[in-house]
């Protein structure tokens, strides 16, 4: 079981996440209620969409960490699964892209840009067949 299915697995129990096709069109995602929260784009990079003012709030504990890639300008972070420790860090920051949502909402009228992946700015290009 790769990583990235781990944490699917475990982020599918969750009850306010639902499974959901990517807008990105790539890999895997989960949902809340308020929209997309994780794409999961290949057996080790998940884009994970906080609010712009959640990253700017846990930037420098974010850019801190070598797992996670913050684009400027992005609601959306990019984590690389290399350890069981990245899983555990993943589900931590859905816990906060959760609560984000509710507390620091982003501004209705700003448009949701597309993922880093989509932008071309993940680790990596997704492997279409991978997951």
């Amino acid at each position: 079981m790769t990583l990235a299915f781990r944490a699917l697995a475990q982020l599918a129990t969750w009850p306010d996440l639902r499974p959901a096709v990517p807008s990105c069109g790539l890999g895997q995602a989960v949902c809340s209620t308020r929209g997309e929260i994780a794409h999961f784009h290949s057996e080790r990079d998940v884009d994970l969409r906080l609010t712009d003012r959640a990253i700017r709030r846990f930037a420098k504990d974010l850019r801190g960490s070598g797992p996670i890639r913050i684009v400027p300008g992005s609601q959306w972070v990019t984590l690389r699964l290399d350890a069981a420790s990245d899983v555990d860090l993943l589900l931590t920051l859905v816990s906060v892209a959760l609560q984000a949502e509710l507390t620091w909402p982003d501004p209705a009228d700003r448009p949701l840009i597309g993922c880093n992946d989509q932008r071309g700015a993940g680790f990596v290009s997704a492997d279409h067949g991978a997951f």
